[in-house]
Parts: structure tokens; C-alpha cells; sequence
């Protein structure tokens, strides 16, 4: 099992409180989390891990998320694709090598990008207002 702070607000892995916890990530800006025993425990009794991601990886995994697969996440939802990505890229998991082959990743997506609306038009360069009608929502999607 995988777990994965946001780099601002990450006090398992730094493993003190975080006084002034800062992210983007407002659904896990928690600088002394109520369940640190047992995410401690998860992580241990899996031999799994808990790391930290940045707010430019969460954004990343955010708009890949959108753009590849449709799916609408806040950005701490975020946090556990940005999580895979960079363990990914920093070869953790095994390959065909030698080692047992990984067939599935899950990562828990909980948040809907609903939840924090204005992230999403802030990572638009020119957002595109329209009526709040289906003939011009339809239109302006090229529907």
C-alpha cells in the first residue's frame, strides 16, 4: 500500500507536525493528521510506503487525469497519480527483469474536481464562458 502527502503538508514523511501546512491540495492540508498511527501501521503491515508529492506534480496528475481519461478530480485526489507517476519515473516499481511484473495499480480517486472549481479555471489559459445551455455547451464542446 502507497500513500502520498502533498510536499507542503507531508508530516508522516517528514514525520513532525506541520505548523502552517501549504499546498494546493486542500483536501489533505493536514499538518497533524488525526489517523498518522494508522497510515503509519497500513503502510507498515503492506511493506508498503508513504511519500510526498510536490503541488507541480499534483497539477500535473490533475491534468492528466482530465485530459487522458475524462475523469474530474480535485487536486488531492490528485496526490496518488502524481504518486505513481514519480515513483514510476524513479524506477520503484519492477518490470519484466527478473522481478515480479505489477499487472494492476489503483489509485483511490475520492474527490470530485467539483469540489474545487476555481483550480480548474486557473489551469486554463483562456477559459471559455458560455450560456448555461445545452444547444451552446454543446456547441462550444464540438459535440
Amino acid at each position: 500500500m502507497m500513500g502520498f502527502q502533498a510536499a507542503g503538508s507531508a508530516p508522516i514523511v517528514e514525520k513532525r507536525v506541520i505548523k502552517d501546512p501549504k499546498t494546493i491540495a486542500t483536501a489533505i492540508k493536514i499538518g497533524n493528521p488525526a489517523s498518522w498511527q494508522s497510515a503509519e501501521k497500513a503502510r507498515d503491515e503492506s511493506g508498503g510506503l508513504i511519500d510526498k508529492v510536490t503541488d507541480d506534480e499534483i497539477l500535473e496528475a490533475y491534468k492528466l487525469l482530465a485530459e487522458k481519461t475524462g475523469v474530474f478530480v480535485e487536486p488531492a485526489s490528485a496526490a496518488s497519480v502524481a504518486g505513481v507517476i514519480k515513483k514510476s519515473k524513479e524506477g520503484y516499481f519492477p518490470n519484466n527483469s527478473g522481478k515480479k511484473e505489477i499487472k494492476n495499480i489503483v489509485c483511490i480517486l475520492t474527490g470530485h474536481g467539483l469540489k474545487d472549481p476555481d483550480r480548474a479555471i486557473k489551469c486554463l489559459q483562456n477559459p471559455v464562458v458560455c450560456e448555461a445551455n445545452l444547444s451552446d455547451i454543446v456547441r462550444e464542446a464540438g459535440l
